[in-house]
């Protein structure tokens, strides 16, 4: 049984993707369009003290924003506005002005006002917390390590603009979620295992590089087992075998596994990362048109690329670093850092 009573896009109704997907038909964004849209938002028109009040399936479906103070209250006139409409739609010349605007948002989107659609709407009102500024960090932090995670991909088969999934996972920081999952690239410890060291002394999830080549390696286990990228960098989030259940009794759409599948763990999240995904490679490609000309950080911790003053300063410490570690002792030499005076706590 479908999750919506009805259709939840007309495609082509907004703007179309950018070249970087239509160079790689592989990562399709067809029929994905307004969940690629909501996310460009998030990324670049809401900040953290926004949440965006909205529906939970129809993501781009907004009612408002609020903030900590007001979410309940304006979370609560968003759900009594829609059983307003639900009341009146018989009497839509009744409608108070909230109703009117919130009633012209859903006509927008080609969905044609029912009873039992405003029940799945009063039901499916979402709190969704704007990311504008660690978005933008996050491209900046990009530059340490962008190229290096490309090249990896690259050799491993697997679509270079997933050096990008990091901006979803972590925004280019070694962090651990609520779930348990750690570093760059977000992996669990039971999947982890399965590429990475991970004992009660090491943990190579912290390791870049390692869980850069990691995340290749399932991501292309991911392709082989399900049959395209929008299920196997889906399956990133969700995992292989929920994925593959949803396969089997949907097919491999995405789209028509959002909108039919009823997996037990299948919610928001899992929903959405694909086009997560989608909308951060789109607003990396073109980020000076929402946060202005960027200076990425380069591999040298700490210091930003394009930035010839820094250098100017930079490379002499370096210089002048390496000559004191070699007139130093061999014993002592190990305790000579040239980056420490550098490294930005």
């Amino acid at each position: 049984m479908s999750r919506f009573r009805v259709l939840p896009v007309l495609i082509g109704l907004f703007a179309t993707v950018s070249s970087a997907f239509a160079t790689n038909p592989e990562l399709s964004s067809a029929g994905l369009e307004q969940r690629v849209d909501f996310w460009k938002k998030v990324y670049t028109q809401y900040g953290q003290d926004d949440i965006i009040i909205h529906d939970l399936y129809l993501v781009n479906l907004i009612y408002d924003v609020a903030n900590d103070d007001d979410v309940r209250s304006k979370t609560a006139a968003a759900q009594a506005t829609l059983r307003e409409i639900r009341a009146g739609l018989d009497t839509p010349e009744a409608f108070s002005p909230e109703a009117r605007m919130i009633r012209d948002s859903i006509a927008a989107q080609g969905i044609p006002l029912t009873a039992s659609l405003l029940d799945d709407l009063i039901r499916n009102v979402h709190t969704q917390r704007g990311i504008k500024e660690r978005f933008r960090e996050g491209i900046i932090r990009s530059g340490r390590h962008v190229e290096e995670f490309r090249e990896t991909l690259k050799k491993l088969g697997v679509p270079e603009e997933l050096a990008l999934l990091p901006l979803v996972e972590s925004s280019f920081e070694n962090v651990r979620s609520r779930a348990g999952a750690v570093g760059m690239w977000q992996f669990t410890r039971s999947t982890g295992r399965q590429y990475l060291r991970i004992t009660s002394r090491v943990d190579e999830r912290l390791d870049p590089s390692k869980a850069a080549q990691a995340a290749g390696r399932l991501l292309r286990d991911n392709y082989n087992a399900l049959g395209n990228w929008p299920l196997a960098i889906t399956a990133y989030n969700h995992g292989q075998a929920g994925m593959l259940r949803a396969r089997r009794e949907h097919g491999a759409d995405l789209n028509v596994i959002i909108n039919e599948y009823d997996g037990p763990v299948f919610g928001y999240a899992s929903m959405n990362f694909y086009s997560e995904f989608l909308a951060a490679v789109e607003v990396y490609d073109t980020h000076a048109n929402y946060f202005g000309e960027l200076v990425l950080e380069s591999l040298v911790e700490g210091i930003r690329s394009s930035d010839p003053m820094t250098f100017a300063i930079v490379i002499p410490l370096l210089v002048v670093a390496a000559l004191v570690a070699s007139a130093v002792p061999a014993r002592r030499a190990s305790r000579v850092d040239p980056m420490s005076a550098l490294r930005q706590e």
